[in-house]
C-alpha cells in the first residue's frame, strides 16, 4: 500500500531502549536475559521481530533501536498471557478429574456462573478475556474479535438447546451433542485446550510471521509491517532535524531536574516559555531578544544551548564581554556538562586551543570573550569545521557599537553567516532604538518584553526632595516625598547629598549599591558612610567579617588596603579596577552571601558580574567627566531588585540643579542607536576583516570582498557611515594599504580581476590577532631581538611581549626608574642599551637634567613597563611590586593580564614565520609564567576557572596539591578544611576541576585514537 497515505507519529528519538520491568522468560531476547554472546546475532535496527519457536534456543528478537510505538509492549516481552492460559488448562483438567471421580457432575460453586445472557461462563476465561487481552496491538486484536465471535455463537447455540440456566454441565453437554458420558466429561477440557492452543499459536505467529491465519489478519500484519518500515525511514530522514528528546522544551526531564537542583529554578517565567516556543526558535532561525537587566535572558540562551548540544549533537559558542563573566559561566555550566556528558571549554585571556580539540564522541560548549571568539571562528573556518558549530549565542549584542570590540563581534558573526548557513545565531541585547538594523544584518526576528521579576521604581533626588520618574508627566518627574534628615552642620558639609541617610534606610537588613563617578570617589564615599554609622553595624555578622579581613590580608601576602581594613567591619567595601583580582573576588563573594551590605563602586560593576541590590544610588550622572549614556544608566539601575528576595527595587539618581534638564533626557529619552564600528579609527576594522578574508581563502578578489561585506552591519548602515565615499572605494583603499604594509600581494589577474594573496607576514598578523597598527613594529622588534637575544634572563623576552597599547598610560617615575635600572645585571643593562635605553639617559632624567639627544620615548616607557613585569616574575607579589614602582595594584595586575594575552598573540605570530623560529619554544613557557605569575606548584590549581593565587595556596596547604586532588574532593569536606569557602563555591570549584580534568583526559585520548587510527590515504597493500 502507498506509504504516502500513512500518518506516522514518532513519539521520541533516543539511542537507548526503555527499561522493561517484566519477568524474563525463554521468549525474552538473549541480551535481556543477561547471556553474553549467546543466541543468534542481532537483527538490523529496522526489524522488530523474527520467527519464534518453542524448542530451539532463544533468539534475539528486538533490536537496539527505539520502540516507535511508545507504551506498546510486545507479547515477546511478557509471558503473563501464556501463563494464564496454562493455569486455565490446569484448572480444567482438575475439574474434569473431579467430575469423573464423582460420576454425576454437580454444579461447582465459583467455577460455573450465570452470565447476563443466561450462558455458561467460566471465571478464569473471563479474567483472561478482560485482563490479559486488553493491551494487545492491532495485529492481535483481530484474533480477539474472532475468538469472542466464536464464543458468543457457541453460547447462543447452547442456550437454544437448554430449558433453564440451572442445568448441570452433563445435561448441557448431552443436549448439545448426545455423546456418551466419558466423552461429554472430557469435552470442556478439550474445548478450552483448543482455545488455549489456538491463542498461543496465533499470538506467537502474530509476533513472528503471519502464517496460517485469516486473510484479514495477514492484511493487518502487512499494515503494521508497512508502518514500521515507513516510520524507520522517516526517522532516518528527519532524525538530524528532530530536537524533541523530552518534555522540557524538547530536552529530557533530567535537565529540568538539574535546573531545580543546581539553580533552584522550578518553573520558567511566562515570557521565557513564549520565547522558547516561538516559530523562529523551533525552526532554528536567527533571533534577537531584548529585555531589561535581570529579566532572565541568560536562562533562555542556556536552554537553547543544551538543546543544540544534546538533541542535535552540535558544538556551541557562547560569547561574553568580560573574562570574569566567562569564568563565572564556565563554573556555572561545568556541573551540567558533567551530568549531561558534554565539554565546557574556556577561551579567555591566554586560555584556549586553536583550533579546538576535535572530539568524536562528545560535543563542546566554547565559552569565550569577544576577541577569543573571533580567533576561534577563524580556526574553525581554516580547518573546515565550522559546520560542526550549530549555535552561536552573543550576550550584550548591543556592544556591536562599542569600538574595536564591537568590530570583532561584527566580523565574527558575518563570517559565521557567510560560511555556514546551518549555524543559528541568538543575540541577547538591551533595548535599542535601531534594532531593525541588527535584524537586517543577522536576518533575525526580534522578541522584546519589558518584564522584570521584581518591580523597579526609579527616583531622582534634587536637594531635599525625591521625585519619581514618570515619562507621562510633563517634566518627567512626579513628587514622591521629602527627605526627612537631621544632619549637624559638620555632617551637612561632609555629606551634602544625604547619601548616609539614603543608605541607612535599607542597610544592614537589605543591600545597597552606590555608583560613583571615579575610583577615588568610591573609596571616599565608603569611608564617609562608615564614619557616621552606628556601632550596631559592627555586630552584624561580626565573625564572618573577621574571616573576610583575614582572607584579604592573606590574599595580599600580609598587605591590606587601609580603606578596606576600616570599612569592612561595618559591612561596607568599595569595588573598582584598582583592586586586585583576589580582592575583587573576595568582596563579590562576601556581598553575595550577605556579609557585606553596601558596595561603593564604579560603572564597571554594572557591566560585569551580577550583584543585585534592594536600592541602587547613583552618586552623580557622570562617569569621570562624561555625562551618562542612557544604556549605562539603564544598566546601573537594572541592578535594583533581587529576584526571590525583594518585592521591589529602587534606584535614586542624585542631581544638582545644573544637571536637571540633561537628566530629563537621560531618564525619559528613547534608547540610543547602535552603529557598526568597522570604519572607526581610520577603518582599522575593515582592514583587519579584509586581511583575514584573504588569509582564510574566503575571498581572493575585490568583487568577492564586496560580496562578503554586503552581509555586514556596515553595509546595512552605509548611508549613515559612508557619507564621503562608497563602500567600493573603502575596499579599494584598504587593499592598497594592506599591499603597502606587505601584508597581501597581487597575483595574476583572472576573470574577476587581480587575484589577492596573503603574505607570510599577513598570515602571521591575522593568526596572531595582532593589531595591524603595531604589526610591522612587532616584526622589526622581534627580528632585531634575534640579533642579540639575552637568554640568561627573562628581561629581554618580557620586553618583547610588553603590550604596545598600554604604553600611553605609562608615566615613569625617573628616580624609581634609575634605581631599578641600577639593580640590573651587566648583561641586562647592555640589553636595555641595545634596544634604546642607555643608563646615561635614565641617570640624566633622574637627576632632572635635560637630554639633548633625541630618544624614542615609546621604547623608554615600554622598558619601564617591562621592568615592572620582570619584578613580578621574580617576586610574584603584586602588592610589593606596586609599592616599589608607586603604581596602583590594580594597574599592575591589568598590565600582567594584558602581557599574558599579548604574549600568546606573539607566540601565534612567530609560529607562522620561519625566521622567528627560536621564539616558538621560548614563548610557551613565558606565556604560562605571565598567565599565573605564581609559584610553579600552584599553576595546576590555578588552571581551574575562578581559582586565584590566594585560594590556590589555601587548597595546596590543605593537601589538594593537584588538579586530580581537587577534582576528587568532597565539597562538604572542602568547606570545613578551607577558610572562607562557602558550600556553593566549593561545589562550583570541584565541578570545574572535574570538567578540566575530563577535558585534558579527552584531549589525550583523542590524540591516542588519532595515532592508532588507520590513515585514510594508506596506499594499497599488496
Amino acid at each position: 500500500m502507498s506509504s504516502g497515505r500513512l500518518q506516522v507519529r514518532i513519539k521520541r528519538v533516543c539511542s537507548r531502549k526503555r527499561s522493561r520491568d517484566v519477568q524474563k522468560t525463554h521468549l525474552t531476547p538473549v541480551r535481556k536475559q543477561g547471556r553474553g554472546g549467546g543466541g543468534s546475532p542481532p537483527r538490523p535496527p529496522c526489524r522488530r521481530s523474527s520467527s519464534v519457536m518453542a524448542e530451539p534456543p532463544a533468539v534475539e528478537y528486538c533490536s537496539d533501536g527505539e520502540d516507535l510505538f511508545g507504551d506498546y509492549d510486545s507479547i515477546l516481552e511478557d509471558s503473563s498471557i501464556l501463563a494464564k492460559l496454562d493455569d486455565a488448562d490446569q484448572h480444567e483438567r482438575l475439574r474434569s478429574e473431579k467430575l469423573q471421580s464423582f460420576g454425576t457432575p454437580q454444579p461447582s460453586e465459583g467455577r460455573v456462573s450465570q452470565s447476563p445472557e443466561g450462558c455458561v461462563a467460566d471465571p478464569a476465561a473471563d479474567e483472561l478475556e478482560v485482563n490479559a487481552l486488553e493491551d494487545l496491538p492491532p495485529s492481535q486484536l483481530q484474533f480477539q474479535e474472532q475468538i469472542q465471535g466464536r464464543a458468543k455463537k457457541s453460547r447462543l447455540q447452547v442456550r437454544n438447546q437448554i430449558s433453564t440456566p440451572s442445568h448441570s454441565v452433563g445435561e448441557i453437554t448431552e443436549a448439545a451433542g448426545g455423546a456418551d458420558s466419558d466423552d461429554a466429561d472430557q469435552r470442556p477440557s478439550k474445548a478450552t485446550r483448543r482455545v488455549s492452543d489456538l491463542l498461543k499459536r496465533t499470538m506467537l505467529h502474530n509476533a513472528a510471521s503471519p502464517v496460517g491465519v485469516s486473510r484479514i489478519t495477514v492484511l493487518k500484519e502487512a499494515v503494521v509491517s508497512e508502518e514500521i518500515s515507513v516510520a524507520m525511514q522517516a526517522m532516518e530522514t528527519i532524525s538530524a532535524e528532530t530536537t524533541d528528546l523530552g518534555p522540557f522544551f524538547g530536552l529530557p526531564s533530567k535537565v529540568k531536574e538539574l535546573m531545580h537542583k543546581l539553580r533552584g529554578i522550578q518553573s520558567l517565567y511566562d515570557w521565557q516559555e513564549t520565547c522558547l516556543n516561538l516559530d523562529c526558535v523551533q525552526q532554528r532561525r536567527n533571533l534577537i531578544y531584548s529585555l531589561p537587566t535581570s529579566g532572565g535572558k541568560t536562562l533562555v540562551a542556556e536552554i537553547l544551548i543544551l538543546r543544540e548540544l544534546l538533541c542535535r549533537r552540535k558544538d556551541c559558542l557562547f560569547i561574553l564581554p568580560y573574562i570574569s563573566l566567562v569564568q563565572e559561566k564556565v563554573r556555572g555550566l561545568a556541573r551540567f556538562g558533567l551530568e549531561l556528558d558534554f565539554m565546557v571549554e574556556e577561551y579567555a585571556g591566554s586560555k584556549g586551543r586553536f583550533p579546538p580539540v576535535k572530539r568524536r564522541n562528545r560535543r563542546s560548549l566554547y565559552v569565550a570573550t569577544i576577541e577569543k571568539a573571533h580567533s576561534l571562528v577563524n580556526s574553525l573556518i581554516e580547518t573546515g569545521r565550522l559546520e560542526n558549530l550549530g549555535l552561536v549565542v552573543v550576550d550584550e549584542l548591543h556592544m556591536l557599537g562599542d569600538g574595536s570590540r564591537g568590530a570583532a563581534i561584527e566580523m565574527t558573526l558575518a563570517k559565521v553567516q557567510y560560511m555556514s548557513k546551518a549555524t543559528q545565531i541568538i543575540g541577547m541585547s538591551a533595548t535599542l532604538g535601531n534594532i531593525t538594523d541588527l535584524q537586517t544584518f543577522l536576518g533575525a526576528e526580534n522578541y522584546s518584553n519589558d518584564f522584570r521579576p521584581v518591580q523597579l521604581k526609579e527616583y531622582v533626588k534634587l536637594n531635599d526632595t525625591i521625585y519619581e520618574v514618570d515619562p507621562k508627566e510633563e517634566n518627567c518627574f512626579r513628587f514622591s516625598r521629602m527627605l526627612n534628615v537631621k544632619y549637624s552642620s559638620s555632617m551637612q558639609k561632609i555629606d551634602p547629598d544625604h547619601i548616609i541617610a539614603l543608605v541607612t534606610e535599607v542597610i544592614p537588613v537589605h543591600s545597597c549599591l552606590v555608583f560613583c563617578p571615579t575610583k577615588k570617589n568610591c573609596e571616599n564615599v565608603a569611608g564617609m558612610i562608615c564614619k557616621y554609622l552606628k556601632k550596631d553595624f559592627l555586630l552584624h555578622r561580626e565573625a564572618d567579617k573577621a574571616t573576610l579581613l583575614r582572607a584579604l590580608k592573606d590574599g595580599g601576602n600580609g598587605s591590606m588596603c587601609p580603606v578596606l581594613r576600616n570599612v569592612v567591619p561595618y559591612g561596607v567595601a568599595y569595588h573598582h579596577s584598582g583592586l586586585t583580582s583576589e580582592e575583587r573576588k573576595l568582596v563579590e563573594e562576601a556581598y553575595s552571601s550577605g556579609v557585606l551590605c553596601l558596595l561603593a563602586c564604579t560603572s564597571t560593576l554594572a557591566a560585569g558580574i551580577n550583584l543585585p541590590a534592594r536600592r541602587v544610588i547613583l552618586r552623580s550622572p557622570y562617569v569621570a567627566t562624561d555625562f551618562l549614556k542612557r544604556s549605562q544608566y539603564k544598566q546601573m539601575v537594572g541592578r535594583a531588585g533581587r529576584a526571590g528576595i525583594d518585592t521591589v527595587g529602587e534606584s535614586i539618581l542624585i542631581l544638582q540643579e545644573k544637571d536637571r534638564n540633561m537628566a530629563k533626557e537621560l531618564v525619559c529619552a528613547p534608547m540610543e542607536n547602535c552603529y557598526s564600528n568597522l570604519m572607526q579609527e581610520d577603518g582599522k576594522g575593515v582592514l583587519s576583516l579584509i586581511l583575514s578574508l584573504i588569509g582564510l581563502n574566503i575571498a581572493s578578489s575585490l568583487q568577492q570582498i564586496e560580496e562578503f561585506l554586503s552581509g555586514t552591519l556596515l553595509f546595512v548602515q552605509q548611508q549613515q557611515l559612508c557619507v564621503d565615499r562608497s563602500l567600493r572605494d573603502v575596499v579599494q583603499q584598504c587593499v592598497d594599504l594592506l599591499r603597502g604594509k606587505d601584508l597581501i600581494a597581487v597575483a595574476e589577474a583572472d576573470a574577476l580581476g587581480p587575484t589577492l594573496q596573503i603574505t607570510k607576514l599577513g598570515r602571521a598578523a591575522y593568526k596572531g590577532s595582532v593589531d595591524l597598527t603595531y604589526c610591522d613594529v612587532l616584526y622589526k622588534d622581534l627580528s632585531k631581538g634575534l640579533e642579540g637575544l639575552l637568554l640568561n634572563s627573562y628581561l629581554h623576552l618580557v620586553y618583547l611581549v610588553t603590550p604596545y597599547d598600554l604604553i600611553p598610560q605609562c608615566k615613569p617615575d625617573w628616580i624609581i626608574y634609575f634605581r631599578q635600572f641600577t639593580l640590573l645585571s651587566a648583561s641586562e643593562q647592555k640589553m636595555a642599551s641595545a634596544v634604546g635605553v642607555p643608563e646615561s639617559f635614565v641617570a640624566r632624567k633622574a637627576a632632572g637634567q635635560t637630554v639633548k639627544k633625541n630618544m624614542d620615548l615609546v621604547v623608554v616607557k615600554r622598558m619601564y613597563l617591562a621592568l615592572v613585569l620582570f619584578s613580578l616574575l621574580k617576586e610574584t607579589n603584586v602588592w610589593s611590586v606596586a609599592e616599589r614602582f608607586q603604581l596602583s595594584r590594580g594597574f599592575v595586575q591589568t598590565l600582567l593580564s594584558s602581557a599574558s594575552a599579548f604574549c600568546s598573540c606573539v607566540l601565534h605570530f612567530t609560529e607562522e614565520l620561519e625566521e622567528l623560529w627560536p621564539f616558538k619554544a621560548l614563548l610557551v613557557e613565558l606565556t604560562q609564567r605571565l598567565s599565573y605569575c605564581v609559584n610553579d606548584k600552584l599553576i595546576p590549581l590555578m588552571e581551574v576557572a575562578g581559582v586565584l593565587e590566594f585560594r590556590a595556596k589555601q587548597l595546596y596547604n590543605a593537601g589538594y596539591k593537584t588538579l586530580t586532588h581537587l577534582a576528587n574532593a568532597d565539597p562538604a569536606v572542602l568547606c570545613r578544611t578551607v577558610e572562607n569557602l562557602y558550600k556553593k563555591q566549593a561545589d562550583l570549584m570541584v565541578a570545574s576541576a572535574k570538567m578540566l580534568l575530563n577535558e585534558k583526559a579527552s584531549a589525550l585520548q583523542e590524540e591516542v585514537d588519532e595515532l592508532l587510527s588507520l590513515p585514510a590515504d594508506l596506499p594499497p597493500q599488496l
